[in-house]
């Protein structure tokens, strides 16, 4: 009965990288205002499908014209991730088999599920309270030893002691980021892309526009708390994200560090 279809390895595989393309797409858009847009895409999308299959030529004719003429505007639309897409290509360690396979997470049923975030949320507190400057940069699914190349390579557990140690004002590591990995801090004194948005308002310094370049440029989050004000910050897809208090803050990073991939 099944006779007519044609169907080999080659399409089973066109298949899986198909579904693997639109998979980091989407993991890259989920929960930002992209999502909305790649909603609406496929919406004007589906609908020229069915005036073509109607011979509706008037409407297929200008949804087909909307669809091609639009790939200038969609670079423009996704730029940010865009650019955390080929940085997560460009930054995978195909040197060796467990490198790539933790870049592309498919073994993992979550990501950095053992980061002690309420240790990390304590510290920060700690260090609000004496007004201690301090960056952290939680790494996500975006490898960051382009980064950790920059500062001080460490492999220490996370607790709080240490963290206090190093933003420490007296410490010669506390200049610059630390970055955690899977509950380990990798790497302190870290150099970060500084943002060069123009709708960051003025009174924020280069630790709040470090912050905000590294979340746009890959999907790391970052936890920062001021020298001046010792507010605590914490910072996702280059934007500030809100909370009531300590405890909702500790909910969010979990959420965000421990998502499913």
């Amino acid at each position: 009965m099944l006779d007519f279809i044609d169907f080999s390895f080659l399409d089973i595989l066109d298949i899986i990288l198909v579904a693997v393309l639109l998979y980091y797409i989407y993991k890259l858009v989920k929960g930002t205002v992209a999502i909305n847009i790649v909603i609406g895409i496929a919406f004007i999308f589906l609908i020229w499908k069915v005036t073509q299959a109607l011979h509706m030529e008037m409407l297929s004719g200008i949804l087909g014209y909307l669809l091609s003429g639009g790939v200038i505007a969609l670079i423009i639309v996704f730029q940010q991730e865009i650019r955390k897409f080929l940085l997560m290509i460009g930054t995978t360690n195909f040197s060796t088999k467990r490198g790539f396979l933790n870049q592309i997470k498919f073994l993992q049923s979550e990501i950095n599920a053992d980061t002690d975030v309420e240790t990390i949320v304590k510290s920060c507190k700690n260090l609000s309270k004496s007004k201690t400057g301090a960056l952290i940069v939680i790494e996500r699914t975006n490898k960051l030893d382009f980064l950790v190349n920059t500062g001080d390579p460490m492999n220490a557990l996370v607790n709080n002691a240490i963290i206090q140690s190093i933003f420490y004002k007296n410490s010669p590591l506390h200049d610059g980021a630390t970055i955690i990995r899977d509950n380990y801090i990798v790497a302190s004194r870290v150099i970060l892309p500084v943002s060069d948005n123009p709708r960051i308002p003025a009174r924020f310094g280069l630790r709040h526009r470090a912050a905000i370049g590294i979340s746009e440029k890959t999907d790391a989050v970052c936890l920062l708390v001021s020298e001046e004000t010792g507010e605590i910050s914490y910072i996702k897809d280059g934007e500030f994200v809100l909370y009531k208090d300590f405890d909702q803050l500790s909910e969010k990073i979990k959420q965000d560090v421990s998502k499913l991939t």
